[in-house]
C-alpha cells in the first residue's frame, strides 16, 4: 500500500471536503477510456485516473513527487505516466520507475504517489480515500441492488454546485417529493401531510412515513457499509412497463467544499423481456424525465444560500436529516482528533466553506 494524501483537517474541513476513511464514487468508468488519463477533483484533492495498457485502473494524486506539477499533464506511457515538466515517471502505484534527467536519482524505486484502491461497479469507479493512519481500504458491503444479477440498472451522474452535506440531506429528506417534484411523472400523489419516524438497521437506519407507503417518496433507507448510500423506492404508473415501482441508489461523492459529484442508479428487479422492455422504455420515454427530477433538485440546491443550514427552523420531517448531520459531526471530530492540530490559520478550501 503506498502513501496516502497527508492533510491535517479539522473537523469543519472534514465535513466540508468529506469523510475520510472511506469509500466513494469517483466517476463513471467511461470517463477513462483505455489510452487516456482523466482529472478530477474529489474531496478537494486532485487527482488523476487513467488504465495500463492490459485495462488495469489507476488513480494516482495528480501531483508529481518532483516539483508537485500535475501528472494529469503528461504522457500516457501504458502501464505508467511521464510528466510533462521534467519527464520524471510514475507507475500506476505510485512508484517513480525513472528521473530521465539524472539516471540513479534516489527518487526512483520508492512510492510517493498516493494510489488509493479502486474498483468498478454498475458503470462507476469506486475508490477507498483513506487518510495518514488508515491506509489500508476499510471493508465494503456494495449496495445489494448494484451486485444483484436479477436488477437491472442506469446510472446517472451529474456534478452540482452544492455542499456535499446538502447533497446528502436531499436524500434524507423524502418530504420534498410531495412538493418540489408533485408535477413530475412518478410523485404527483399521495398525501401532502405526514408523519416520520426512525428505523434501526444493522447498516444504518430507514427514515419513513409512517401512513402511507407505495405511493410517493416515502421511505429512504441510509447505509453506511465502507461506503455511504441510500436506497429508495418510488412507483412507477402503469405506462412505465413491466417490474412495479423502480428503486434509486444514490451515492454524492464532494469535489470541494462547494461542489458534489452525484451518481443515481436507477434500478428494478425484471429478467427476460421485461428487462428488455424496461430498458428500452428507459433509455425511449423515462430518462428524460428522471433528468427533468434531477434538475428540480439541482436548481433547489444550488440557490440556497451558503449559511442555509445556519437560519432554520427544523420540525419533525427532518428527522432524518438532524441524524445524518450528528453523524458526520460525530465522525468528523473523532477523524480530526485522530490527524491531530490543524495548522493556523486554516485555508479554506474552494468554493462554499
Amino acid at each position: 500500500m503506498g502513501p496516502m494524501v497527508k492533510r491535517q483537517l479539522s473537523a469543519d474541513q472534514i465535513l466540508a471536503t468529506g469523510l475520510r476513511n472511506q469509500w466513494y464514487a469517483i466517476c463513471p468508468s467511461d470517463m477513462v477510456p483505455q489510452g487516456g488519463v482523466h482529472r478530477v477533483r474529489r474531496l478537494g484533492i486532485d487527482w488523476v485516473l487513467f488504465r495500463e495498457s492490459d485495462g488495469t485502473l489507476r488513480m494516482l494524486e495528480d501531483r508529481c513527487p518532483h516539483r508537485g506539477a500535475p501528472l494529469s499533464q503528461g504522457q500516457h506511457l501504458g502501464s505508467k505516466i511521464a510528466c510533462a515538466y521534467h519527464g520524471v515517471q510514475v507507475d500506476g502505484t505510485g512508484k517513480v520507475v525513472s528521473v530521465p534527467g539524472l539516471p540513479g536519482c534516489n527518487l526512483e524505486g520508492k512510492t510517493l504517489v498516493p494510489s488509493p484502491p479502486l474498483q468498478e461497479l454498475g458503470g462507476a469507479i469506486l475508490a477507498y480515500i483513506g487518510d495518514e493512519q488508515h491506509p489500508d481500504p476499510a471493508p465494503v458491503a456494495l449496495p445489494d441492488p448494484l451486485v444483484d444479477e436479477e436488477i437491472s440498472s442506469f446510472l446517472c451522474y451529474a456534478e452540482w454546485d452544492t455542499p456535499w452535506r446538502y447533497a446528502m440531506e436531499n436524500l434524507l429528506d423524502p418530504m420534498h417529493g410531495a412538493f418540489l417534484h408533485r408535477e413530475s411523472h412518478s410523485m404527483f400523489g399521495g398525501d401532502t401531510e405526514a408523519r416520520f419516524r426512525i428505523r434501526e438497521t444493522d447498516r444504518g437506519f430507514f427514515f419513513e412515513k409512517t401512513d402511507q407507503r407505495g405511493v410517493n417518496f416515502d421511505w429512504v433507507e441510509f447505509c453506511r457499509t465502507g461506503i455511504d448510500w441510500v436506497d429508495l423506492s418510488i412507483p412507477y404508473p402503469p405506462t412505465a412497463g413491466p417490474g412495479g415501482s423502480f428503486g434509486i441508489v444514490g451515492m454524492g461523492t464532494p469535489i470541494d467544499a462547494g461542489t458534489t459529484a452525484v451518481f443515481f442508479w436507477r434500478y428494478r428487479k425484471v429478467s427476460g423481456w421485461e428487462r428488455d422492455v424496461w430498458r428500452f422504455l428507459y433509455r425511449t420515454r423515462l430518462e428524460a424525465r428522471h433528468w427533468h427530477v434531477l434538475e428540480q433538485d439541482r436548481v433547489m440546491l444550488e440557490a440556497m444560500a451558503e449559511d442555509a443550514d445556519q437560519a432554520e427552523n427544523l420540525y419533525q420531517h427532518d428527522l432524518g436529516v438532524v441524524r445524518l448531520r450528528r453523524l458526520y459531526r460525530k465522525l468528523a471530530e473523532e477523524q480530526a482528533a485522530a490527524l491531530g492540530p490543524s495548522p493556523s490559520p486554516e485555508p479554506v478550501p474552494a468554493g462554499r466553506a
